[in-house]
């Protein structure tokens, strides 16, 4: 058995970014920019009115005040989306909007709030510097200025900002086809008929799920029974993807195929087996430079093992710089005994207290218990030469779901 450390560096060695392609912004939300955005043009284009009221010059309000207002002609009103037909001149005002362009002439704006609208005049209270609630050209994005950085994941905030600068498709960084089997003579899927000994097919789905959470795109192929045949029919079909994932047949049994199956279409094994819990009897593949995962089939086994090396891979073929769920570190609540050799994934449950962070187990931690996932916010990770954790030590928790904390400390 190999180290998880040295089977996430194994892996990760093989991975490469995947080519990219042209999308709309819209579609491009969530995903990897994989050029440089440059504003063609001052972001805003024209100095404009930060609100409404009305566009004045400074020094005729200068000694206006509560008790001795100034009058100033209002000679237009003007909306935003139009510029000003007159320049203003002494003693003269324009009724403006907000983000309408600031008239010739005007070198300020008074908040409608503190004006009182009379007839074709205005009263105002109070004085003014140049420049008062006035957006300037260029206060947002100038002109050549690097706005989105190649790498930096497009949320809508940069969606609006390639709206802004014109940008209606933006090339990123391609989603990898994600192949997923499941093999079983016990396996059936979801609305078929309980008979027998025969199981629900979870796994089909919670793989493609992990793959959707991450952004690639799932292609499930169903179930293959227990005949190397059959396997290496649906194997040829699912290496057509860009990354081919297999739940069970890796083991020692007599009906485990899969690793059979990969070797006589041609795939290199780079290791199998790691020295985690849940998960050991996991394979990593090359076939024809794709990557290949042979996870386990007991469901919680299968979930991690995604969690700890698809995930990052299918991320970093995505063209993303952080690859990894956040660890912090939680206040234990209850003591944790294991037997040494192998590093823990404990599935856990995470609470906020305070300032701080407690953690405690879900309960019974059987690879094949899926309600453990289920109630688990996070991972308590418990070191390989661990044996006992006692209740109020520091452990290491990897996040699931780091939503409801909101920004925690960097990826360890």
């Amino acid at each position: 058995m190999i180290h998880v450390e040295e089977a996430i560096e194994m892996i990760l060695s093989h991975i490469q970014p995947l080519g990219c392609e042209k999308a709309s912004i819209l579609e491009s939300l969530g995903r990897v920019i994989a050029e440089d955005a440059i504003a063609p043009r001052d972001l805003p284009p024209y100095d404009n009115s930060g609100m409404d009221g009305y566009a004045v010059r400074s020094e005729d309000v200068q000694n206006a005040s509560q008790t001795h207002p100034i009058r100033l002609e209002v000679i237009e009103d003007l909306r935003a989306g139009f510029f000003a037909k007159n320049p203003v001149q002494k003693g003269q005002a324009i009724r403006i909007m907000t983000g309408a362009p600031i008239p010739m002439g005007a070198d300020a704006v008074i908040p409608v709030e503190d004006t009182e609208r009379g007839d074709g005049s205005v009263l105002v209270f109070r004085p003014l510097c140049p420049g008062d609630f006035i957006r300037k050209a260029g206060e947002d994005v100038k002109r050549g200025d690097l706005v989105i950085t190649q790498g930096e994941i497009i949320r809508p905030s940069e969606v609006g900002m390639l709206a802004s600068i014109g940008k209606s498709f933006v090339l990123v960084y391609r989603r990898p086809l994600v192949a997923i089997l499941c093999t079983g003579e016990e396996l059936v899927d979801v609305g078929e008929t309980l008979e027998g000994a025969k199981i629900v097919s979870s796994n089909s789905y919670t793989l493609a799920a992990q793959v959707k959470e991450c952004g690639a795109i799932p292609m499930q192929l169903g179930i293959a029974r227990d005949h190397k045949e059959e396997i290496k029919e649906k194997l040829l079909q699912g290496l057509q993807a860009d990354v081919f994932i297999s739940s069970a047949g890796v083991s020692v049994g007599d009906y485990d195929f899969v690793r059979d199956a990969l070797k006589e279409l041609g795939a290199r094994m780079i290791f199998w087996r790691v020295a985690m819990k849940p998960g050991k009897p996991v394979a990593f593949w090359l076939y024809e430079g794709k990557p290949v995962f042979s996870l386990p089939g007991n469901p919680v086994s299968s979930m991690v093992t995604f969690e700890t090396f698809v995930r990052p891979s299918l991320l970093k073929m995505m063209g993303h710089r952080h690859l990894f769920r956040p660890v912090i570190e939680a206040t234990l609540k209850e003591e944790i005994r294991k037997e040494p050799g192998r590093k823990h994934f404990m599935r856990a449950i995470l609470s906020q207290e305070g300032k701080g962070y407690y953690v405690t187990t879900t309960g019974p931690q059987g690879s094949g218990i899926l309600k453990s996932m289920v109630k688990a916010n996070g991972l308590i990770i418990v070191p390989e030469e661990c044996e006992i954790l006692r209740a109020g030590e520091k452990v290491k928790v990897q996040l699931l779901d780091s939503s409801e904390f909101g920004v925690l400390s960097p990826e360890t």
